[in-house]
């Protein structure tokens, strides 16, 4: 059981705070394990099992309770007086009208709530404006290489199991599959796809064009890491003549996709400029097994946006600012980590740069143009640490263990 430490730190940090904790992330990547874990921690603590509440609305016992009073009531008469009790409260929007019971739970003193959902509809529309000062929320990724290497730790190689982290699937349960019946691998992830897009997204959305949607998804993920706009898709889309879509279409599919996790779109930022630009996002996905089974190969040639996906995910994982590309003149750089006190680190996310000393000087260059003092990071497979005036260097599999 790999325990996803990075998160339950945080948790704890936020153990008795006046916060509703809100647990957001994609289907499968570890919500319901992550609630286990910390409740587990809970009762290690000295906190008694009854004043510990756990629902799971997936599971077949709570299927009555997706009625928001019924739960309200069953809640209520089970706390314990003169105590804090802890509520967790798995897949939220499996309840009707659930944000009428979270308001109404939450200005109990005596409750601490957690709530976990699978989209971004926990924090949008009504229950943003119920909520506003009142939740934080903590997003969930699939594993990252860490807690890969953890659940592969008779594999002391971590440059060999680095390779497999590009090529594979980080979903818990893929990982579990992929040690103990790696045949069966591909066979999940499809249905996990299938699951995400024609259940989670198609059906929520109603989206009616079910085969122009799916080649919008196909698109995305064959193009991670390059700038995309919502016109390009559409001329992809619109060349066959069977198949068109509307700009306004492409845009939604694009918001729905975001608001499930599927991908992660980043903004693009004129470094010299000091402004966001408002055209031509880049497009990252949640996990490259995933992409493989939708792409029908590990894409191997193009492992530099790979690495750059994986790179964007820890960075976000990390959660220490806001992640921009960066656009410096004709220069681009990876990504602008901009942090909440306004310190700056640049990453520039190259294969390898020692094998052509043309490679090193073109990916050193949008760097060099930056010209102020923040950190400024070229991450490589090269094994060697160098520093190029100041840039420095570093290996990407360190680099992604680090601090960690």
């Amino acid at each position: 059981m790999i325990k996803r430490t990075q998160y339950l730190l945080k948790l704890q940090q936020l153990k008795d705070q006046r916060l509703i904790k809100v647990i957001t992330g994609i289907r499968r990547c570890g919500k319901s394990t992550l609630l286990r874990l910390f409740r587990e921690e809970l009762e290690q603590q000295g906190i008694k099992k009854r004043q510990i509440q756990s629902y799971n609305f997936e599971e077949e016992q709570n299927y009555d309770l997706t009625d928001w009073r019924k739960l309200h009531q069953e809640i209520e008469k089970k706390l314990i007086a003169g105590n804090m009790n802890y509520i967790f409260l798995d897949e939220i929007q499996l309840v009707a009208d659930f944000q009428k019971m979270i308001g109404s739970l939450f200005v109990k003193e005596n409750i601490d709530l957690y709530i976990t959902g699978s989209n971004a509809f926990l924090l949008s529309g009504e229950l943003a404006t119920l909520l506003t000062g009142r939740y934080i929320s903590i997003h969930l990724l699939p594993f990252s290489f860490s807690e890969y290497c953890e659940s592969f730790s008779d594999e002391q190689n971590k440059d060999r199991l680095f390779e497999k982290y590009l090529s594979e699937s980080s979903f818990p349960e893929a990982v579990n599959l992929a040690r103990a019946a790696p045949n069966l691998t591909n066979n999940y992830l499809k249905d996990l796809y299938n699951t995400i897009v024609n259940k989670d997204i198609a059906y929520r959305y109603d989206i009616r064009n079910k085969q122009s949607f799916a080649r919008v998804v196909k698109y995305l993920f064959g193009q991670i890491g390059s700038p995309i706009s919502a016109r390009n898709i559409m001329n992809a889309l619109n060349s066959n003549k069977e198949e068109t879509a509307a700009h306004t279409t492409i845009i939604r599919y694009l918001d729905h996709l975001s608001n499930s996790y599927l991908i992660y779109p980043v903004s693009r930022y004129d470094i010299k400029g000091k402004k966001l630009l408002t055209t031509n996002d880049k497009y990252y996905c949640v996990d490259l097994g995933l992409r493989n089974i939708l792409l029908g190969s590990s894409q191997k040639s193009d492992i530099g946006h790979r690495l750059e996906n994986i790179v964007f995910l820890e960075l976000l994982r990390r959660n220490e600012g806001e992640i921009w590309v960066g656009k410096n003149e004709d220069k681009e750089v990876d990504f602008v980590m901009q942090k909440p006190g306004g310190e700056r680190v640049y990453y520039q996310v190259a294969y390898q740069v020692n094998d052509k000393a043309a490679t090193l000087e073109r990916e050193l260059a949008p760097l060099g143009k930056i010209k102020d003092n923040y950190p400024k990071i070229l991450l490589t497979m090269d094994l060697v640490p160098e520093e190029f005036e100041g840039i420095k260097k570093e290996n990407v599999v360190n680099w992604l263990l680090k601090n960690t």
